[in-house]
């Protein structure tokens, strides 16, 4: 009895963790703007949603008196911090200023095939050939996905550009995930998400200062740059975390298939986009192409450290989006 209520309450700390990253999406969207309004610009949010987790986890780890990383852990820790804290709100950023966050879903459902092919040829794990059959399938679709939609909406080479910053948003997502799973054994995952925004402090402080924007900013941009850097980069995880810690990884990390379709319901009350058939009907196909790759993946327990979208692989042996 006592081990059932401890797992339910890992579910739905693993709920909490993954509905939390999923506002990520419209999130990002509402501090960009438009192209009609801009807001805050993607280099500014990426700077300052990085400097806000880096104050905090600079108290957090001050507060559990951490050690500080090895020399041979700030390889890693850096490689990290390019993918997580630079690379993927940058481009992630960029491309929700000319795409619906709905849009962007269906794209960011890639992220769990991605960072295990990536994990497959960094850290020499193995998949079966059904899990590459699923990535190639995974990725026809989203580019299924994006021709149909350029084609509807004729914006041409805007929204084409956008697609490929998506599509290295998951990239550096992928990086940043795998190289600070080579450390979260040593640090712990905690720990590890915020030494990767402490050593993005010299960088993100000035770059925010040097971005900061000039012209008048919606209240509603300012309140989504908040979120996304304390909660989308930082408090998220450690519900998450402590999610997959009482509930068990392998069960609790299934709840991440829900993400996509978090994100896209979460746009409609915060940005006002339309539930679309063909979106939904995508990203669907995306998330079942996930689940069957899971079940082919082989490679062992992987603990994604950051993920400024949230999308993390389970240190399980499969991977969860």
């Amino acid at each position: 009895m006592q081990r059932m209520k401890k797992e339910t309450r890992g579910m739905w700390l693993g709920v909490l963790g993954v509905a939390i990253f999923a506002v990520t999406l419209p999130m990002t969207r509402l501090a960009t703007g438009t192209p009609q309004d801009p807001q805050l610009s993607a280099w500014f949010i990426t700077f300052a949603r990085a400097a806000l987790a880096g104050c905090l986890s600079l108290a957090f780890l001050g507060l559990t008196r951490s050690p500080r990383p090895t020399p041979a852990q700030r390889k890693p820790l850096a490689l990290a911090m390019l993918g997580n804290a630079v690379g993927f709100p940058l481009c992630l950023g960029l491309a929700l200023r000319h795409v619906t966050s709905g849009h962007a879903a269906v794209f960011t459902a890639l992220l769990p095939l991605a960072t295990a092919a990536l994990a497959a040829a960094v850290l020499h794990q193995r998949a079966r050939l059904g899990f590459w059959v699923c990535a190639g399938l995974g990725g026809l679709l989203v580019m299924a996905f994006s021709l149909l939609r350029a084609a509807q909406h004729a914006q041409g080479f805007a929204l084409e550009w956008a697609d490929l910053l998506l599509l290295g948003a998951i990239l550096f997502a992928a990086l940043g995930y795998v190289y600070g799973a080579q450390v979260t054994p040593a640090l712990g995952a905690e720990r590890v998400i915020c030494w990767v925004c402490v050593m993005a402090l010299p960088f993100s402080v000035p770059g925010a200062l040097l971005n900061w924007p000039s012209g008048e900013i919606h209240t509603a941009s300012w309140f989504a740059l908040g979120y996304v850097g304390v909660f989308s980069m930082w408090a998220g995880f450690f519900a998450w975390y402590r999610g997959l810690s009482l509930g068990g990884a392998l069960r609790v990390s299934q709840v991440q298939l829900l993400q996509p379709f978090f994100s896209i319901l979460a746009a409609v009350p915060l940005l006002g986009e339309v539930l679309e058939p063909v979106t939904l009907g995508f990203a669907l196909g995306v998330v079942a192409v996930v689940f069957l790759g899971k079940r082919f993946a082989s490679a062992p327990a992987i603990a994604a450290p950051a993920g400024a979208a949230g999308l993390v692989v389970a240190p399980s042996a499969k991977a969860a989006t």
